[in-house]
């Protein structure tokens, strides 16, 4: 007689960002013998370098904001100065202080996910992991000249996790003193004198906001006729004017073809002749997925033109036992997202019962002032006939909680089919947009229609009331 010892799956992941982050902690949770691997600390780019320290930024361009505006609803500050006069006071920012206080939760977010890891008894290796064919993985570390291998790792299934980083221009290179990309901006001891944002993405969109409300003067380049380009056309359209009122600068349809630092400044040079100057140059042009030299296509993965590796639903590439997820695959890149696909992945891989992503419930956010946030199909989906269905806008204007806040600029808008009244899809722009997304997410996520949001009972005053107002707005008598 004959006994069958059944092998704990053996998990090993490359890259500890939220994907494989989640993916760490799924696989434990199923009872995998789970191996991550991550050189610059677990959180990755995400948490030490990108999403955590620029949204701790953004949260403190908006207190300055808040100052700035209070007087708008009957706020002033006032200092007494000589003979008991009262004399305005100058707000200041310390960026130094600002830079050191978001690096500083920077670094105990990750603390705390690294001390996440080790009590759920995940095996972390600091270093650099790369394929050596389906089913192992080489870590090293040191650069990859000078690589030294130090140990190798046995895996059932791999996840691949390792990110993107800011896209370089040979004519317009970063130096990390004035031209400058998204992860060196929190080097600098002071605002900004005059900082010149390239690009007018997500990025690039939402730094400029900050560093305005941080009292920098800004100019925006932008490559197209306006911000924010695939992004819903009011929002964006209603951003760039908030943009322009705020004092902003804003270069359409205008391609820059050099930067080069001055040593007092820096100089762009667009590709129709004109030159901007200022003090500082933020190139926001874009990311690269970090999947070269770390053996996928020796593996047999599949990559896309751009680098990004090809995955299905559920975060499987073209090999059966390997999976990426995050900002290194054709997915969407979102910290969110990949949070979502690092869980799929395991589930799938350890044969749990899995709910595929999909891409339209995938909730967005774009943190300027206001906030854009965004789920669903969009209007444009609507318009060219890809969804039926009809769209209601309500400006937050009329909203009484936004009044009391002093809010004049926003609108939530709801798609929904025309036929059955479910919710397709939504737009917010408003103040913490990110958190007023969450019903109109749920709403299209579950399935429900315009009369089944409009009934959840909502706070009064509350800007939340806004949706399900518009949703009330949609109801259409049916026989």
């Amino acid at each position: 007689m004959s006994t069958t010892f059944e092998r704990t799956q053996r998990i090993v992941i490359i890259g500890g960002g939220p994907g494989g982050y989640e993916a760490a902690l799924a696989g434990r949770q199923l009872g995998a013998e789970v191996t991550l691997i991550e050189r610059s600390g677990v959180g990755g780019s995400a948490v030490l370098t990108d999403v955590v320290p620029s949204k701790t930024l953004i949260a403190t361009a908006e207190a300055a904001e808040a100052i700035m505006e209070a007087g708008e609803v009957g706020v002033q500050f006032f200092a007494r100065g000589e003979r008991g006069r009262a004399v305005k006071p100058e707000i200041a920012v310390n960026l130094t202080a600002v830079n050191q206080r978001l690096l500083r939760l920077a670094a105990q977010q990750s603390q705390d996910m690294h001390e996440q890891l080790e009590r759920a008894g995940v095996r972390i290796l600091t270093g650099d992991g790369r394929l050596d064919g389906p089913g192992r993985v080489i870590v090293s570390t040191g650069s990859e000249r000078k690589r030294v291998d130090f140990d190798e790792c046995e895996a059932d299934t791999i996840i691949v996790a390792v990110g993107a980083s800011p896209r370089e221009l040979s004519a317009a290179k970063p130096d990390g003193e004035r031209i400058l990309t998204w992860k060196q901006l929190y080097g600098l001891e002071d605002v900004p004198e005059h900082l010149i944002v390239v690009g007018s993405g997500v990025t690039g969109a939402e730094f400029a906001s900050a560093y305005r409300s941080l009292g920098a003067r800004v100019t925006l380049v932008s490559s197209r006729d306006q911000v924010l380009p695939g992004e819903d056309a009011d929002a964006a359209a209603l951003i760039e004017t908030v943009f322009l009122r705020s004092g902003m600068e804003l270069l359409s349809k205008a391609r820059a073809e050099r930067v080069e630092n001055t040593g007092s400044g820096v100089r762009v040079t667009l590709a129709d002749g004109r030159v901007v100057e200022g003090s500082h140059c933020l190139m926001a042009v874009g990311a690269v997925p970090n999947t070269a030299g770390i053996g996928l296509e020796e593996a047999g993965v599949q990559l896309a033109e751009s680098g990004h590796i090809r995955v299905n639903r559920v975060a499987r590439t073209s090999i059966p036992s390997i999976y990426a997820v995050g900002d290194c695959s054709d997915f969407l890149p979102l910290a969110s997202v990949a949070s979502m696909q690092g869980r799929t992945a395991v589930y799938h891989a350890m044969g749990d019962a899995v709910d595929p992503v999909e891409r339209r419930n995938v909730t967005s956010n774009i943190f300027t002032h206001p906030e854009i946030a965004t789920v669903g199909f969009s209007q444009k989906d609507v318009e060219e006939g890809v969804a039926r269905g009809t769209v209601f806008k309500l400006p937050l204007a009329a909203n009484p909680r936004a009044k009391m806040q002093g809010i004049k600029e926003g609108f939530i808008k709801l798609f929904a089919s025309r036929t059955s009244g479910t919710v397709i899809g939504g737009v917010v722009v408003a103040p913490r947009a990110s958190e007023l997304i969450l019903p109109i997410a749920l709403a299209v996520e579950h399935r429900l229609t315009v009369d089944q949001l409009a009934s959840a009972m909502s706070v009064y005053p509350s800007l939340s009331g806004g949706i399900t107002d518009a949703a009330r707005a949609m109801h259409v008598i049916r026989e």
